[in-house]
């Protein structure tokens, strides 16, 4: 399942954004301000409005407020992601549009609208449809080819009108499309890595996912290595090509039952426990963590992936993201790095830039001159740094 089109109105920089024809491997530039954050964050906001509600969601941003474009203060938020989705063997081209308000200073789900295409031709066909916290889904779309009148809508009625219906009815197999959806958005992830917190020893718990912040890396680190050691070995290796001298990497045990990880230079007798391990190292092997997992996330949203690491790291790593997304997954990266955007192709290039307070996007291959200089052998990176890309020179 793969994000091919995003379209956003009046979310704080985005007065009225639309990206089509996404592709698996999706890299931004952009002075800061732009919105590069903000994009992703649009992830962040749905992975929360279904973990909780929309007015909590809001609430953490600031407010509805403060997240909808200034003077569109009266208006409406809209979100709208297209993907591709298999129903019944059958691949489909699926819909989901969020329309979000605010009546006497409470926010509120207008409209919510999951819908696919019968066909290459066909009609959009509402799977889903709710507005303020009622509405109806289809429970037997495996029948899509059927008459519209042979199709059982069922009517639901939400326990508030700040809940995604996908939410509720995503819980259950019977409305198919609403529940790989929803498993989308609960399993992609949005980094948030922070070293400090990823440092030091952790209670001896159990997870299977490196989270946003990183905080759990030596419990997934101790998972991945018990339960699938031939992963954890090419995470080593990949660690031994990107970082001279470390030659083994473990999640150790303390005396007070907690976990650590340590790191062993080859070097030295003795491994150095993660507090005095690079920066640099410490984010790279929380990316290879993240890049093998078992269990690979539908969607990774990685900020600025250069901090932190040398120069001359970053073109394997944007392979390493790329070789993810060709695996499956897709991979949405904001950058800085001339270095890092130098391994990246010109199909996976996008910019952002902002005029008079609003937000305009671009596509590289859709720029002849940049696309005959690449044909001709300069690299995208350095382009970018000449001031090639219109609007966004560093």
């Amino acid at each position: 399942m793969k994000i091919l089109s995003i379209k956003i109105k009046n979310y704080r920089v985005f007065e009225n954004l639309e990206i089509k024809n996404i592709p698996a491997f999706f890299v931004i530039v952009g002075a800061n301000g732009t919105g590069k954050s903000t994009l992703f964050d649009i992830f962040g906001f749905l992975h929360d409005a279904l973990k909780n509600n929309i007015r909590q969601a809001l609430q953490v941003r600031g407010g509805f407020n403060e997240v909808i474009t200034r003077g569109k203060e009266q208006e409406d938020i809209e979100i709208e992601l297209k993907f591709r989705i298999k129903i019944q063997g059958t691949e489909r081209l699926v819909t989901y549009s969020l329309l979000i308000g605010q009546e006497k200073k409470r926010p509120l789900i207008k409209r919510e609208i999951l819908r696919y295409k019968r066909g290459p031709k066909g009609q959009l066909f509402h799977l889903l449809d709710f507005e303020q916290g009622k509405g109806y889904a289809i429970i037997n779309e495996e029948n899509f080819e059927q008459a519209d009148t042979e199709l059982k809508r069922e009517e639901q009625q939400l326990d508030s009108s700040d809940i995604l219906a996908i939410k509720g009815l995503g819980q259950f197999q019977r409305f198919k499309a609403a529940s790989a959806f929803r498993s989308l958005i609960e399993n992609w992830h949005v980094s948030d890595f922070h070293i400090n917190e990823a440092r030091g020893s952790k209670d001896a718990f159990y997870a299977e996912h490196l989270s946003p912040t990183g905080d759990n890396m030596a419990l997934v680190a101790q998972y991945i290595y018990q339960e699938h050691p031939e992963i954890f070995e090419k995470i080593l290796q990949r660690m031994q090509e990107r970082v001279p001298g470390i030659s083994k990497v473990e999640a150790k045990n303390t005396e007070d039952g907690r976990l650590i990880l340590k790191f062993q230079d080859q070097a030295f007798k003795d491994p150095f426990i993660d507090r005095y391990v690079s920066d640099g190292t410490m984010k790279m092997f929380a990316y290879l963590i993240l890049l093998f997992d078992p269990k690979p996330h539908p969607l990774l949203c990685v900020e600025e992936p250069e901090n932190q690491l040398y120069p001359s790291l970053l073109h394997e790593l944007a392979e390493e993201f790329a070789s993810y997304a060709h695996r499956g997954g897709q991979v949405f990266v904001s950058t800085h790095s001339p270095d890092f955007l130098n391994a990246v192709p010109l199909e996976s290039i996008f910019w952002l830039t902002k005029e008079h307070g609003i937000t305009k996007f671009s596509r590289a291959k859709d720029n002849p001159t940049l696309v005959n200089l690449v044909e001709a052998g300069d690299l995208p990176g350095y382009l970018w740094n000449q001031g090639w890309f219109k609007g966004v020179a560093p």
